[in-house]
């Protein structure tokens, strides 16, 4: 017999040895050792002084619990038709993955260097400001997602199945938790391995991935792709390119634009980054004095503010992480958060962005058409750089400075391994940005006592929340104007998020095979 409950958990419950089997029996009645237990779902609700931990639970009664097995049937695709895939971020590894499930061979183009060699050119751009503009944060293999905090909450229920993403995920090494967990995350650590396991199935089942090979052209005949050229001398033959390469490839846009292919302006947002010290969030979200259980994770924060008409809101929000250097190109300041998979940094980060639109707020920009906002980020970008002192040090300021508009004469600790530079960001900041930030934290603030402090700091800039321009796909996913090209994934406008572009890169994948 199977019995699906669900229970509250105190935080003494939730501690005590086999709290949740007591629990369960005193629930329905039971013996102990007479059941097992399944966990489906577990979150933690925090809203109140009493926390309590939730689960959803199948019981079995008198008989097994079945043990979940995971497999995928990725199939010898050596001799089979190819389907070529550029960039191997989420989208890209999940769109050559799903080719194996169906029969055909990926050939994977990556700009950017293996995971392994990548990390010497992150330790360029964070120990010595250079920035490699193939290989860095954004760009290499396992794309933005490799080097990232991991997060895999979406709300892009209906664009797949989240379920067989997160199984995928399990399957080439994470956790098994994450399919338990309402708020599943893996780890800034443990992400590389997996992107490895990944591409040593794609190889061993007959794929390719080519490294340091970057898509400088294409061939279009009758308004069909025919090849691409790659590093601006190798032609390479092509029915099916699914185009996965990433928000921030802004030398693809700029390409699609100058041959004339269709590509329109996104609305995006644009920002900064606030870096507290973990535990003012912890004491914050968990009402408490001191450190907090050692049973409740470091505390996150979701934050929205409606200031002159635009949504003001926190963005990948990292608790015990990191902030990084997330530029792709020298002369660009960048950053981005991070977590390791304990989350046991000293310090918390978010990014706290304002909805740009397009259409009505950058006026000036209207000349560069459809890479209007793409012009905007970069100008944002440069200013950033030269307000830092021209390296990948990163202007900053303390909170209540910025909002009081006044200088730090020093600023606090930072987990920014580049190092911070005092800098007026309230003065160099767009007024389109600036005075709504500036607001948006004090209304912050109100809602979460103890959140607007001298204690934290804003890092500029946060620029990289999604792709500022959409590249337009039919219902068969297909640009269009140009037949055989597949735009997918965030670079497409399709996606934001690990989860979201690894549904996007299944269903690209899928359609690209449709009459081969």
């Amino acid at each position: 017999m199977v019995r699906n409950v669900q229970l509250r958990l105190s935080l003494k419950e939730e501690a005590t040895p086999n709290g949740l089997e007591l629990r369960t029996a005193n629930y329905l009645g039971l013996e102990e050792g007479s059941f097992k237990i399944k966990v489906l779902r577990k979150s933690i609700d925090a809203r109140k002084p009493k926390i309590v931990f939730n689960y959803k639970l199948a019981v079995y009664i008198n008989e097994p619990a079945p043990k979940d097995a995971i497999n995928f049937d990725y199939k010898d695709v050596s001799k089979a038709k190819p389907i070529h895939i550029i960039g191997f971020g989420p989208a890209g590894m999940w769109a050559a993955l799903r080719c194996l499930e169906m029969g055909y061979k990926p050939i994977v183009l990556e700009r950017g260097n293996n995971v392994k060699d990548r990390r010497r050119d992150l330790k360029a751009i964070n120990q010595d400001h250079q920035v490699n503009p193939e290989s860095n944060y954004c760009f290499g293999e396992g794309g933005a997602g490799t080097y990232s905090d991991g997060k895999l909450y979406t709300r892009s229920l209906k664009r797949g199945d989240v379920r067989r993403i997160f199984e995928s995920l399990v399957y080439h090494g994470a956790t098994d938790q994450i399919l338990v967990d309402a708020h599943p995350h893996i780890g800034t650590n443990k992400l590389p391995k997996i992107v490895q396991h990944i591409r040593e199935v794609i190889i061993d089942r007959g794929g390719e991935i080519h490294f340091n090979t970057k898509v400088t052209d294409f061939i279009i005949e009758n308004n069909t792709l025919k090849a691409i050229i790659l590093n601006e001398e190798d032609e390479m033959p092509v029915k099916r390119v699914i185009l996965a390469t990433g928000h921030s490839a802004r030398d693809i846009f700029t390409l699609l634009h100058k041959k004339d292919i269709a590509l329109k302006a996104k609305s995006f947002a644009m920002g900064v980054r606030v870096e507290h010290p973990q535990h003012i969030i912890d004491s914050i979200q968990y009402h408490c004095s001191g450190e907090r259980h050692e049973l409740l994770p470091a505390a996150s924060y979701s934050l929205v503010e409606q200031v002159k008409d635009r949504g003001v809101y926190s963005f990948c929000m990292c608790p015990g992480g990191f902030i990084v250097p997330a530029a792709t190109s020298p002369g660009e300041v960048v950053v981005n958060g991070m977590s390791p998979s304990k989350r046991n940094n000293l310090y918390a980060n978010s990014g706290i962005v304002v909805e740009i639109n397009v259409d009505t707020d950058i006026p000036k920009y209207e000349k560069f058409g459809a890479l209007k906002g793409l012009e905007y980020q970069k100008d944002l970008e440069r200013l950033a750089y030269t307000s830092g002192g021209r390296t990948q040090t990163a202007p900053a300021q303390r909170l209540t400075d910025f909002v009081n508009g006044n200088l730090s004469e020093d600023l606090n600790p930072t987990s920014y391994q580049p190092g911070l530079k005092s800098a007026p960001l309230h003065s160099l900041l767009p007024k389109l940005i600036g005075s709504r930030l500036r607001q948006g934290f004090k209304a912050f603030g109100e809602k979460m006592h103890g959140y607007y402090t001298h204690e934290a700091n804003i890092v500029g800039v946060e620029s990289r929340t999604s792709s500022p321009v959409t590249i337009p796909r039919n219902e068969q996913l297909e640009h269009p104007d140009i037949k055989g090209l597949f735009p997918c994934g965030e670079g497409g406008g399709y996606a934001g998020g690990i989860v979201s572009a690894a549904m996007d890169g299944e269903r690209c994948a899928e359609a690209a095979m449709a009459g081969l």
